[in-house]
């Protein structure tokens, strides 16, 4: 069973931005955290919120940063973006 996507406007910001051969790979990440939002990676300290999700598009390392609501199955998809400054971007 899927849980439902919301998306922030820090990534809707991004997403908006993408190229177009790069946003076919993203919403297929996108789907597989849908389906199982565990798949990602809990982060600790400052981000203990926050599931990474790592994929590979055109050989460049991309994190989607969730958050999510396990009471009503819901993910809000917080950052998108390659693996350099993400997390230094994220922080602020």
């Amino acid at each position: 069973m899927s849980w439902q996507v919301f998306q922030t406007k820090r990534f809707a910001r991004t997403y908006k931005k993408l190229h177009d051969n790069i946003i076919g790979t993203v919403d297929s990440a996108i789907a597989e955290v849908a389906l199982s939002p565990d798949i990602g990676e809990k982060k600790k300290g400052d981000l203990s919120d926050l599931w990474v999700y790592k994929f590979r598009c055109q050989g460049q390392l991309y994190l989607l940063g969730y958050t999510r609501d396990d009471g009503v199955k819901l993910v809000w998809l917080e950052a998108l973006g390659p693996h350099e400054n993400f997390y230094r971007d994220l922080k602020r």
